[in-house]
């Protein structure tokens, strides 16, 4: 079997600026806008601006971020004034370290339809842990002009031994496929297939052959024998029963057995939905209790976690409320900033008020003002917080975060009994120094505003303000001498 290395400097990458449009037909995805992934924590705009700058005259950059803390997404956005400087900033650009990280870029599109329709996307897995982002491409890119390229990678930045790659059209994508499917990279095979979306591959997992069949809605009358008349029309069956109660009335639910998978599938495709005598059946594979609870559990997070997706930088969390701000009150606040969507005060279950409540509004950019505007703001003599709304976990995960990033304060020890240097009453003293404890650091306003005034660094100040402790300290000393 053909064995593919990959090289670090491979050939020039296929795209738009040299020659890769003609590939496939033409590149239809031109545009004058670049996504730029992978951007290292503190790289801001003036970084990407000198970056892409050198390569032509770029209209507008911008390094998304947290509406709440203001870090860094990860991710930004450069634009251009044609697509001719665009085409040579991605192939010039592309995975070149900043702050001492590869970027990674790709053209930025406005209708989201073209990323996320899978056109052209292939899945690659049981990748080296050696091969990156770079690598992936300069191996793709000779099939084709790519739209997107990346390797996921776990919470530390390694590889989970697999990626994504689209192309530009179907064609390249195909190719790719055909080549490099079951091939060596780095002496490992590779699996290379078309991307198939989590939901179609949960549903195509959920297709598994079974041959007992659960059908409830049933009438009282509804007999085995009923059951085995209608469900027969499908195939053979071995067993058709009504469950009964203590008493012999019928739990309207049963079961049916069939011989054939194929059979059982057939029948609940038929008959799910189908009404008799004005009840509606709803037929299904039986599962274990435990499975239908872990399927039910799936379901309630996943539509949970659509609506929070639907409502991401939309939905904010009010607390510190006045216990006589109602629904209304509180939309009225706040419908001066836009299109509310949705508006409520929390209360317990006796209906009063909880002191918190959340505000939807039909856009980002109007909560991203509201935000800005209302928090802190009094009302009803009560200051308001307002943020952004999260689910529980994300907060949860959020403090730790913060909490495992904070580090406790440096204490000295103390030597000695705490014994007073001085007296309390000495002329002109008003301040106690003990052993094992720092100087007091009593620095006026102005010489803050001095040396806030000087352009210096961060560091010098720090300096300067050390400097200035010190001389106090000694200054007390002195003092303490000529008592």
């Amino acid at each position: 079997m053909a064995q593919v290395q990959v090289q670090a400097q491979a050939q020039p990458p296929v795209s738009a600026a040299n020659g890769g449009a003609s590939n496939g037909g033409g590149n239809q995805f031109v545009s004058t806008s670049l996504y730029v992934g992978d951007l290292e924590s503190n790289v801001t705009d003036s970084h990407l601006f000198d970056l892409f700058g050198q390569l032509g005259p770029v209209v507008s950059v911008r390094v998304c971020r947290d509406l709440s803390t203001r870090r860094s997404l990860g991710y930004g956005y450069v634009n251009y004034g044609n697509t001719q400087d665009a085409a040579r900033a991605l192939d010039m650009l592309n995975f070149t370290p900043l702050n001492g990280k590869p970027i990674r870029i790709m053209y930025s599109f406005r209708d989201p339809s073209i990323r996320r329709s899978g056109t052209a996307n292939i899945f690659i897995k049981n990748l080296d842990k050696a091969i990156d982002n770079k690598a992936l491409y300069d191996t793709f890119s000779t099939f084709g002009a790519i739209l997107s390229c990346k390797i996921a990678t776990d919470a530390s930045g390694q590889s989970k031994g697999y990626g994504f790659v689209q192309f530009d059209n179907e064609e390249s994508a195909k190719n790719a496929t055909d080549k490099l499917n079951g091939m060596l990279l780095n002496d490992k095979q590779v699996y290379v297939g078309p991307f198939v979306r989590k939901q179609e591959r949960e549903s195509a997992t959920n297709k598994t052959k079974f041959n007992n069949v659960y059908v409830k809605n049933l009438l009282e009358s509804t007999t085995d024998e009923d059951l085995k008349n209608i469900f027969g029309e499908y195939g053979p069956i071995t067993s058709a029963v009504v469950m009964q109660d203590g008493d012999g009335k019928s739990k309207c639910f049963g079961f049916v057995n069939f011989e054939n998978a194929d059979d059982a599938a057939r029948s609940v495709e038929a008959l799910n939905g189908k009404k008799f005598d004005d009840k509606e059946w709803y037929v299904g594979k039986a599962q274990k209790k435990t499975e239908r609870e872990v399927e039910l559990k799936g379901r309630f997070e996943q539509s949970l976690k659509e609506a929070v997706d639907k409502f991401q930088g939309l939905n904010l969390y009010v607390k510190n409320l006045d216990d006589s701000i109602a629904d209304d009150k509180l939309r009225e606040l706040f419908s001066e900033f836009g299109t509310i969507t949705s508006c409520k005060v929390m209360r317990d279950p006796n209906g009063i008020s909880r002191g918190s409540g959340f505000v939807a509004f039909s856009t980002a950019e109007e909560a991203s003002r509201a935000l800005a505007d209302m928090n802190g703001k009094m009302v009803a003599s009560k200051p308001l917080y307002v943020a952004l709304a999260q689910r529980k976990e994300d907060r949860r995960a959020r403090l730790q975060a913060q909490f495992s990033q904070m580090r406790p304060a440096a204490m000295a020890p103390s030597v000695g009994p705490r014994m007073s240097m001085y007296p309390p009453g000495a002329p002109g003293l008003g301040q106690q120094l003990f052993y094992g404890q720092g100087p007091p650091a009593i620095i006026p306003p102005q010489v803050i505003a001095i040396f806030l005034s000087v352009n210096i660094t961060f560091f010098q100040f720090q300096f300067y303000v050390y400097f200035f402790v010190a001389e106090f300290f000694c200054f007390q000393v002195y003092a303490y001498c000529m008592i």
